[in-house]
């Protein structure tokens, strides 16, 4: 299976924000989404970070709620792991496992067309071994 094939599914809506925006920002924007990131763009719409709840849990930890009014990119996770479209579930799963991260940004051409999490991952790989499970038994009965 095809990360393509998920975004297909889920839709290709990302939720971003401006490297400028506020943490506080990004914190309600994340309450208004029910998302557990946001990916960081430039001016041009280029990836230049994400930025996820645990990030701006961590300042408020380093710094209390002072930091909630700095800005994104001084928390934003800069080094962002991608997925191109054409990928398989299994190979992303497997990046996302050795790198311990949550979302990876999908990206086709070099500009970002949708966002994968691995709960989207995981569930559509249960939904393939369910299927493949009712095939067996249909094949087991019908033998």
């Amino acid at each position: 299976m095809l990360v393509a094939q998920i975004l297909q599914g889920k839709g290709g809506q990302v939720h971003a924000v401006a490297q400028g925006a506020t943490l506080q920002e990004a914190a309600g924007e994340l309450t208004a989404r029910r998302v557990g990131c946001v990916v960081v763009l430039d001016a041009d719409g280029d990836i230049v970070g994400i930025l996820s709840e645990r990030d701006i849990v961590r300042e408020v930890s380093r710094h209390g709620p002072k930091c909630l009014d700095d800005t994104v990119a001084s928390a934003m996770s800069r080094s962002v792991v991608t997925a191109h479209i054409e990928e398989t579930v299994d190979d992303c799963l497997s990046r996302m496992t050795d790198r311990r991260i949550r979302h990876l940004p999908v990206v086709r051409d070099g500009k970002m067309i949708g966002l994968v999490s691995i709960g989207d991952l995981v569930k559509a790989k249960i939904e393939a071994v369910e299927v493949e499970a009712a095939a067996m038994r249909a094949y087991i009965a019908t033998g």
